[in-house]
């Protein structure tokens, strides 16, 4: 895999990411609003509370990722290992701009 290739997948993660957070924040608060309910508060708990869920659904919902780091760390190969972890690291940063640009959306931060 080119290196192109690799900053692409990247940029994807991260993007994958962002859009679940705030696509999810903001139907959440289309649904707030048709069910009565306050959108400001919904809004903020779905991004604060579904990030992880965000990185989840990007590394593929399994428990794969961790297994290809842990026998490629064993074997010496740190390479693989630090590829799969930028994917992760990756997936983490998009949820959280989203959730920060959700926050800054809503006008301030976390309301439970």
């Amino acid at each position: 895999m080119s290196t192109q290739e690799f900053l692409g997948k990247l940029a994807l993660d991260f993007f994958i990411a962002f859009g679940v957070i705030f696509g999810a924040a903001l139907l959440g608060g289309i649904g707030s609003v048709l069910t009565l309910q306050p959108p400001k508060a919904e809004m903020l708990r779905i991004a604060a509370n579904f990030r992880i869920w965000a990185v989840v659904i990007v590394i593929g919902g399994t428990i794969d990722p961790i297994r290809y780091i842990e026998s490629n760390l064993l074997v010496g190969a740190v390479s693989p290992a630090i590829k799969q972890l930028l994917h992760i690291v990756c997936a983490f940063f998009g949820a959280y701009t989203a959730s920060k640009l959700i926050e800054w959306i809503c006008g301030g931060g976390a309301q439970a």
